[in-house]
């Protein structure tokens, strides 16, 4: 079970933080990342962070957004600077875990809508 926080509304060129807690028969995570799909478009990868710690960005968000986590709480973050109206969507946590059962499953947050205001 994946649960999101942290979306709302900003000022462009402002700041927000999205949280996304995991939990449930994790036995271990195998990948963090972050997704976002604006009105009439796909939902494309914004961010990604492995078990090992690597990170990777869409070049769209380079530079402005930063993925992170905290691996004592399962929580996977995206802090957003510099936001622009392009930015606007509804953002998605994705993660991939191994259960204790061995099997290995893909969660999806609840969405977490952004909105840029000019």
């Amino acid at each position: 079970q994946l649960v999101e926080s942290g979306g709302g509304l900003v000022q462009a060129g402002g700041s927000l933080r999205l949280s996304c807690a995991a939990s449930g028969s994790i036995l271990s995570i195998n990948h963090m990342d972050w997704y976002r799909q604006a009105p009439g478009k796909q939902r494309e990868l914004v961010a990604r962070i492995t078990k090992g710690g690597s990170t990777n960005y869409a070049d769209s968000v380079k530079g402005r957004f930063t993925i992170s986590r905290d691996s004592a709480k399962n929580t996977v973050y995206l802090q957003m600077n510099s936001l622009k109206s392009e930015d606007i969507a509804v953002y998605y946590c994705n993660v991939g875990v191994t259960e204790f059962s061995g099997y290995l499953s893909e969660y999806w947050g609840q969405g977490s809508p952004v909105t840029v205001s000019s």
